[in-house]
């Protein structure tokens, strides 16, 4: 057998000199969502993992079968948090995201070589225990017959997971209902291991009713309260989390271990910078955990965290991955990355964003069982040891966007790693419901690309991100989204303007881009439809056919030449009294909107519409201003790269940040746990 073995039933205490930490439990659901079950559970054990390509290089028929294929989820069969009750001659698989080892993720960052499972149940079973190779096949290892009362063991080598690869198991009901009372992955605690602590940091802007809800999560958990110093909430609303209710009898539930800091609204990098500055001050924590506030956790999860973070070779970074958290089997991706050509960040390898976990399963999905290497990882959930923030700094005082990508690659050429931890995760609310790219978000989605890009770019002149920042622009002026544009300018024009503005304008500048936006049409949403002019049609489609998509490269250039010079022609008056058509959200795109001369078009969230309408002056203006902005930019890159490499220390700094802080103090000033 390829895989070295060791198998225990009732084994003695004391018979084991080595010490064995457990490092991932096995988990369940305990509030009845059938949604979230097939991330614990796999009721279809029948079902294998297929391989991943054909010969040719293409996913094969059978694993494109395997996504119509639906579990039978049973809630009834969950006892517990850690126990579940198996009718007799039934068969449960715990290949499955949460309660399956990642064996290949602890085999490249720590210096585990082996690791234990160790399954207690209360009348007879089986317990099959199964590994996974990169390709995404699986092997069966080993088979356990366990008897009621008995704890069966198996020890599993990591050696010959270098690529990818899992570990998980089935279990298996003999003639009565059997019920796993608990199991878990443990690995060997070597000699003078000393296990780390942790501060947990949430930002927050007007949401205080998920604060209160994290409160009571944390408060609730004695795993978590074992290993956790402190709950530090940064609020930066102005609907103040200590006046919502139930605040005040959670807080008291945990006590010291929470700490709630008031200040005035410097976006995410803001409130992340001032937790790690709270956690990295406090003295205690060996990590800061980042974490959102719209965020329903997985206590199980951050415990990993910290195990894993604490077996890692040298100080890493731990993220936690991201579901949906109105469609919660889905997952956002596996792994994030750069790419350093584009400087765009995008999923790293195979790996498939939005992956229903109800429709395919880990065992059924190839790619899954390859390693995913990451750049950075989102803060929706990120494990940063403070050892690190005091060697790089804290965040980028870059408000919102890009803080957490600058902060991996930061960290990444300092030669700390970062790992996206499967087993790991939160649901998340989702932003691909809504375009942020064209709302008030335009300007930090802009600046602060071309801020990191500056700083870490090793193409010259930042090899494609000019011309894509400057296509970019020509796409939202062809959709007549001039707001966007003007914001984005104003973006190129502060990056211009070298890194002091950084911190000077953090505190202001969010009201002063939403003030110039209102004045845009575009910008402007009504959410009741009717209040609009009706729709008169101007002008019929050419042959009658509403333009679509190009198909090719040739479609998209002719389209976007006839769409530019369209725009430079003067706008019919009528189109100013009525819009020509309704459109909605999905196909507001330049081949679609370049055609018109006013349109309604859905907002993305479906809250209402703006009234779009074509502007030749203004697209003429912002159009050649967006080309000199670029102009001066790359001629003078070289300067403005310098400038942000030699301030970088400088402005994510402690004592940077301190100033901006007291520059922002907001109504509130630290406001400690009641009675404290």
């Amino acid at each position: 057998m390829s895989v070295a073995t060791e198998f225990r039933q009732g084994t003695e205490p004391g018979s084991d000199e080595t010490v064995w930490k457990t490092v991932h439990r096995v988990v369940f659901p305990v509030d009845g969502d059938t949604d979230t079950l097939p991330l614990y559970v796999d009721f279809d054990a029948a079902r294998r993992v297929v391989e991943s390509q054909d010969s040719g290089g293409k996913r094969g028929p059978a694993a494109a079968q395997q996504a119509v294929l639906r579990s039978e989820m049973r809630s009834d069969f969950i006892l517990g948090r850690r126990q579940l009750s198996l009718p007799a001659h039934r068969r449960v698989s715990f290949g499955t995201y949460f309660n399956a080892f990642p064996a290949s993720y602890w085999r490249a960052h720590t210096e585990v070589q082996q690791v234990r499972l160790s399954v207690e149940v209360d009348a007879e079973a089986t317990v099959i225990v199964y590994k996974s190779s990169p390709r995404g096949s699986s092997n069966r290892v080993q088979s356990l017959h366990v008897t009621g009362g008995t704890t069966a063991t198996c020890d599993l080598t990591l050696t010959t997971f270098a690529d990818g690869g899992w570990y998980w198991f089935d279990l298996v009901a003999h003639g009565e209902d059997v019920t796993l009372k608990q199991a878990e992955w443990s690995v060997p605690q070597p000699e003078g291991f000393s296990p780390g602590s942790l501060s947990i940091a949430v930002t927050t802007f007007n949401r205080p009713d998920y604060c209160v809800k994290h409160l009571r999560t944390f408060a609730e958990s004695e795993e978590l309260l074992a290993v956790m110093d402190r709950l530090i909430v940064t609020d930066q609303g102005n609907q103040k989390v200590r006046d919502e209710q139930g605040f005040e009898e959670a807080a008291a539930v945990l006590g010291d271990k929470f700490k709630l800091v008031e200040q005035g609204n410097l976006g995410g990098s803001g409130g992340f910078a001032r937790g790690m500055h709270e956690a990295v001050e406090g003295g205690e924590s060996k990590y800061v955990m980042l974490l959102d506030d719209d965020v329903v956790v997985e206590t199980e999860g951050v415990l990993r965290a910290v195990n894993f973070a604490d077996f890692t070779r040298s100080a890493t970074i731990v993220g936690g991955h991201m579901f949906n958290l109105f469609e919660r089997s889905v997952i956002h991706n596996f792994g994030e990355g750069i790419n350093e050509y584009r400087f765009q960040y995008q999923p790293m390898g195979e790996g498939q964003s939005a992956h229903d976990f109800a429709a395919s399963n880990l065992r059924t999905t190839p790619w899954m069982h390859r390693r995913i290497d990451v750049d950075y990882n989102g803060w929706w959930m990120c494990l940063i040891p403070t050892s690190i923030i005091r060697e790089i700094g804290l965040a980028l005082p870059v408000f919102i966007k890009w803080d957490d990508v600058e902060y991996g690659i930061r960290a990444k050429a300092n030669g700390y790693t970062t790992v996206s931890l499967p087993g790991a995760a939160v649901w998340h609310m989702p932003w691909t419901e809504k375009d942020d790219t064209i709302d008030w978000q335009a300007y930090f989605h802009q600046r602060n690309r071309w801020v990191a890009a500056l700083l870490y770019s090793q193409y010259e002149k930042g090899g494609r991100l000019p011309i894509e920042s400057f296509l970019q622009d020509v796409r939202h002026l062809l959709s007549l989204q001039y707001s966007a544009v003007e914001l984005r300018n104003r973006a190129l024009q502060d990056l211009l303007a070298g890194p002091s503005h950084l911190h000077r304008t953090i505190g202001g500048k969010l009201p002063e881009i939403r003030k110039v936006r209102a004045e845009f049409p575009d910008a402007q949403v009504s959410k009741d439809i009717t209040e609009f002019p009706a729709v008169k049609r101007l002008h019929l489609p050419k042959f009658g056919m509403v333009p679509t998509r190009p198909k090719n490269f040739a479609q998209t250039v002719t389209g976007a030449l006839s769409g530019a010079i369209r725009q430079l022609r003067p706008v019919d008056p009528a189109a100013t009294e009525h819009p020509e058509a309704v459109v909605p959200a999905a196909d507001a795109r330049w081949w679609r909107l370049s055609h018109l001369d006013s349109a309604l078009v859905s907002a993305s969230d479906g809250t209402g519409a703006s009234w779009y309408r074509r502007d030749n002056v203004r697209f003429r203006k912002e159009l050649l201003r967006s080309l000199a902005l670029h102009t001066r930019v790359l001629a003078r890159w070289d300067e403005l790269s310098a400038a942000y490499k030699k301030d970088l220390p400088n402005f994510t700094s402690p004592d940077a940040w301190r100033k901006t802080f007291a520059a922002n103090s907001g109504s509130g000033a630290e406001q400690q746990k009641p009675g404290q």
